[in-house]
């Protein structure tokens, strides 16, 4: 026995001789909470139920760290060590599980488990992290208590699933926190209470703040003197619209607008035809384009409002080859595969939601797919996607997160060229190898326009979540700083912060 096993053997003999009060009735049922993973995959569901979206994207990263962790500990790890369990006599009868695990002992699954799963919601919500870090601990130490696992074998576990998550990190970088450097300030209208301000919500967008207060009241607390517009169920939602730029042109001049990218984008576009200022109020799923303006939640665009914080802001739009208008976008445009992953997802939302019908639907993309040939400024191209963006976007590569600015005049270009042999397996070993800068199926420039004909083969273009109907001829441009998007200038927590010390500051006693 070498030294450092005759350690992990006395301690794992102090472990089982300690006796910790209440400790025999809650460690057994937690530990046997965490099998299969699930506590933590009940856990991702309650983030993802009640929490904001940055609760929702630590509940993915948690799930995908989870499954990550646990193939490369039950597939790889397990077999390559083959350790045997501890000898169950010494743990006391009322601690030990019903059925004794048959794995190697090393590592601990259910350590690396929770070490993955708390490790990767820390990532994107850094406080729900701090809060189940120490569920997960105790899920670590239960292991030991009830005498299934030495604790060098939950050491390691814990180790290869903070190293799991760290890897998703590779593929899927984190959205970093507020940047207020990136942007642009500008000054608009200061509405305290809301006055002057209309919004249009769209409750099919979004339900406000998930197990709290529907968008309309939540609105009407925080802005009590805004006028609010529902677009209800069969209305048009464009027509809404029109009708609250004229009502707001009537009043302030402030145009507000609740609900996912695709009613933002809509609500974009009339805002910076008729010069009005936007306030977005983040009410759908992803709320890609507030997440970027640094609205985070209604509270950060209500603070905005009222004391006239904003940022500047292009518009892309889409023309076509007589130079009418196709279509705007505030997010993102593409063609070629996504643009039939949602008309799939559509298809199926209703009776699948919206998640299962997405997976449902880029299985059966994957499959059918065919190659797009087009002519690309001038250029004869064959491509899997086109992917363009309203700014530069971060990362570079397959998976873009988030914007720094919001009116750098570029378009983010990325393609996918189908003519290489095997280009879809390769663009996947790439992107896996951390290599896609190097790989000759993928390109990405920054561009001020873009010109697409010999569309024959693309029916649809989407657009911030929504799709359109392609012409044979389209070109993208940006009209830069087309928009003036409220914004906090810095995030309210630090606001808040600074209040508490100032207040602090001017009620400390003099000094003597």
């Amino acid at each position: 026995m070498t030294r450092l096993s005759r350690i992990d053997h006395r301690w794992f003999d102090k472990v089982a001789a300690a006796h910790i009060p209440g400790a025999d009735r809650v460690l057994p049922a937690l530990s046997t909470a965490a099998n299969h993973g699930r506590l933590w995959l009940g856990t991702a569901a309650v983030l993802a139920a009640v929490g904001g979206p940055a609760a929702r994207r630590a509940a993915r990263r948690g799930v995908g760290s989870l499954a990550l962790a646990s193939l490369t500990t039950n597939a790889v790890a397990k077999f390559a060590v083959r350790r045997n369990r501890p000898a169950f006599e010494v743990v006391p009868f009322v601690r030990r599980p019903s059925r004794a695990p048959w794995t190697s002992s090393f590592p601990s699954g259910h350590s690396a488990s929770a070490a993955a799963f708390v490790t990767g919601v820390a990532l994107e919500a850094p406080r729900y992290g701090a809060l189940l870090a120490p569920a997960a601990a105790a899920v670590a130490f239960s292991r030991v208590y009830v005498g299934v696992h030495f604790p060098g074998d939950v050491l390691a576990g814990c180790a290869l699933g903070v190293a799991a998550a760290a890897v998703t990190c590779h593929w899927w970088p984190p959205r970093p926190a507020y940047v207020r450097d990136g942007r642009t300030r500008v000054e608009a209208p200061a509405l305290p209470r809301g006055e002057g301000l209309v919004v249009v919500v769209n409750p099919g967008s979004g339900k406000g703040v998930p197990g709290r207060l529907p968008a309309r009241e939540h609105l009407r607390l925080l802005l009590p003197e805004a006028e609010i517009m529902t677009c209800g169920t069969g209305d048009d939602l464009m027509g809404v619209l029109d009708k609250a730029v004229a009502r707001a042109g009537e009043r302030a001049g402030v145009l507000g607008v609740c609900g996912g990218d695709g009613t933002v984008s809509a609500a974009a576009a009339r805002a910076a035809r008729a010069g009005l200022p936007l306030a977005v109020f983040p009410g759908g799923t992803l709320n890609h384009f507030a997440l970027d303006a640094g609205t985070t939640t209604f509270e950060d665009t209500a603070h905005a409002v009222q004391y006239g914080e904003a940022v500047r802001v292009d518009l892309a739009q889409v023309t076509d080859g007589d130079g009418a208008r196709v279509t705007d976008f505030v997010n993102t445009f593409s063609i070629g595969l996504y643009p039939e992953l949602v008309r799939r997802r559509e298809q199926w939302e209703g009776r699948l939601g919206k998640w299962p019908a997405a997976a449902l639907s880029l299985f059966g993309v994957l499959r059918d797919a065919t190659p797009l040939d087009i002519t690309l400024d001038g250029e004869r191209r064959s491509l899997w996607l086109l992917f363009a963006g309203n700014g530069r976007y971060l990362p570079d590569g397959l998976a873009p997160t988030h914007r720094p600015r919001l009116d750098d005049g570029l378009l983010d270009v990325r393609t996918v060229d189908a003519e290489a042999r095997l280009a879809r397996t390769r663009l996947v070993i790439s992107a896996l190898a951390g290599a896609l800068g190097r790989s000759h199926v993928f390109r990405a420039e920054r561009v001020e326009r873009l010109s697409l004909t010999g569309l024959a083969q693309v029916d649809l273009l989407a657009h911030d979540g929504e799709t359109t109907p392609a012409p044979d001829t389209l070109h993208l441009a940006k009209s830069p700083a087309a928009l003036t998007v409220y914004a906090p200038s810095k995030p309210l927590d630090e606001i808040r912060q600074s209040i508490r010390t100032a207040t602090a500051a001017a009620t400390q006693p003099p000094l003597r």
